[in-house]
């Protein structure tokens, strides 16, 4: 008989210079189950699989796989011992086939040959058992990111993992896909893989986890069944205290419109889209991937060449062409991708809170030092922004921490119109519940606020209205006293 325990990792420890990383961590991972391991950013969770994948050598503990005590020394061990990790970065090759980044280094021969013939059906086999809808001799880079992560999955399987890590799979791809990702998921575990699944999205849990390990300040908090615990109690375990109040909104009367467009298109994604957004409020656009509300955004704040339309701020038309013409005009704009549209990661928190604000401490060539240290500290305790100095390296920082950084140097533009696109996306719940309190606080305080968002239990829960797109036009808009799943899932869909 098969052991069902298909891993247990025991009093695992990890230290670094002047840092504990792990102190007694334990996880268990049944035969056939999706195992969520939740935590703040920071919570150890990385170090962990990092452990499990040879990346890094435990200094205490002890691995077991079906039972028998493995030595991980090494990535190779643990594609040995039929461990495989699937990043949120994602690793494949993009300028070579399917087929050839699933048997990257591992090609089928003939003679001293590659065997493309056998390769491009022995991975065409694969995929189509599977049920996914990708042909072995495609380049990877033509495929979305669900269909690479597929291919992750099936060069995973095709090395005879047992174990499947999968970290934030979810967070670039479209509800369609992630239904698609479940499937495969529920397919694989039928077949006896154990997956561990690391998410910040707590909607998940329910559909597709059957445990979830809860670790905070690189310590083992607990174990519990889904089915038989609550999104307060695990919010409870991760953050230490109870978030009594997750989502923070004050709704009140909006005052006069701030910002008006109409009828903008820029003759690719957005076609004839127009919207308002009042003083004091938070507005949400809401849609499917590829709807044009990011594309809208880009108009608006002067990333878009060439676009028709017209833009009103405070009753007065005005021409918005660069994003220096949106930024003198009270236009501020926190892109979707902080790591690839927004942070100077080899910079520290001080350059990435201040490089929009340079007129407001260096005079021609002389630096005011004070004024500089004066507003990042300002915006560091606006945002409880936690880290050990100004001079740290921003690329050091948690995800939180570093939305908080891009929200404060936006402000610190003193604007009129704050759009904050995918505002909490690969933050944890201790952050989100800090963001979602700076958001209603700076809207009680009269700032108008744009919020687009892939995540229904935020767009619900934050906005006065929310604006839904479809194809790149705006379907409708619905107030916060009427606004449900279904009825946005209408509009995305119209």
């Amino acid at each position: 008989m098969k052991e069902e325990k298909l891993l247990v990792m025991k009093n695992i420890h990890k230290t670094f210079p002047g840092v504990y990383a792990l102190n007694a961590v334990n996880l268990t991972l049944e035969r056939g189950e999706v195992h969520a391991l939740l935590g703040e950013n920071g919570a150890g969770k990385s170090t962990l699989i990092k452990v499990l994948g040879g990346i890094y050598t435990a200094d205490q503990g002890e691995i077991y796989i079906e039972g028998k005590q493995v030595e991980i020394n090494g990535v190779k061990d643990a594609q040995n011992n039929g461990i495989a990790i699937i990043h949120q970065e994602l690793v494949l090759v993009p300028y070579m086939t399917v087929a050839e980044n699933i048997f990257l280094g591992r090609e089928p021969g003939k003679g001293k040959l590659v065997d493309r013939a056998k390769m491009n059906a022995d991975a065409q086999e694969l995929l189509d058992a599977y049920d996914m809808k990708i042909d072995a001799d495609t380049q990877i880079n033509k495929l979305t990111i669900a269909q690479q992560q597929m291919v992750e999955i099936v060069k995973a399987i095709s090395c005879n993992s047992r174990i499947l890590v999968m970290d934030e799979p979810t967070s670039s791809i479209s509800d369609k896909e992630v239904t698609f990702l479940f499937e495969t998921m529920r397919t694989l575990t039928r077949k006896g893989v154990g997956i561990i699944y690391i998410s910040h999205k707590m909607s998940e849990l329910e559909e597709i986890c059957d445990r979830v390990t809860v670790m905070r300040d690189g310590t083992y908090i607990g174990t519990e069944v889904v089915k038989e615990t609550t999104k307060d109690k695990l919010i409870a375990m991760m953050v230490g205290r109870e978030l009594t109040k997750y989502y923070t909104r004050d709704f009140m009367k909006a005052g006069d419109v701030v910002l008006k467009c109409k009828n903008i298109s820029d003759g690719k994604m957005v076609q004839d889209a127009s919207f308002e957004v009042r003083k004091g409020e938070i507005v949400g656009f809401a849609g499917l991937v590829g709807a044009g509300r990011s594309e809208l955004m880009k108009c608006i704040f002067g990333l878009t060449k060439s676009y028709n339309g017209e833009i009103y701020l405070n009753g007065e038309k005005i021409s918005v062409k660069t994003p220096s013409d949106a930024m003198k005009k009270g236009i501020a704009l926190v892109p979707e991708d902080r790591k690839l549209e927004g942070l100077y990661k080899a910079q520290s928190v001080k350059f990435n809170a201040t490089i929009e604000v340079l007129d407001q401490f260096i005079k021609g060539i002389i630096v005011n030092k004070g004024k500089e240290t004066e507003i990042t500290q300002n915006y560091i305790d606006m945002m409880s922004t936690k880290t050990p100095s100004q001079e740290q390296l921003i690329s050091k920082l948690s995800g939180g921490n570093q939305q908080k950084v891009m929200i404060g140097r936006w402000l610190a533009t003193n604007p009129h119109v704050l759009i904050l696109d995918e505002p909490t996306r690969g933050v944890d719940v201790g952050a989100k519940s800090e963001i979602y309190a700076i958001m209603n606080q700076l809207a009680k305080e009269g700032m108008s606020i744009i919020m687009i968002s892939s995540e229904m239990p935020e767009i619900i829960n934050m906005s006065d209205r929310v604006y839904v797109m479809c194809g790149g036009k705006v379907t409708g808009c619905l107030d916060h006293t009427e606004v449900t799943q279904e009825g946005i899932m209408q509009l995305a869909a119209k």
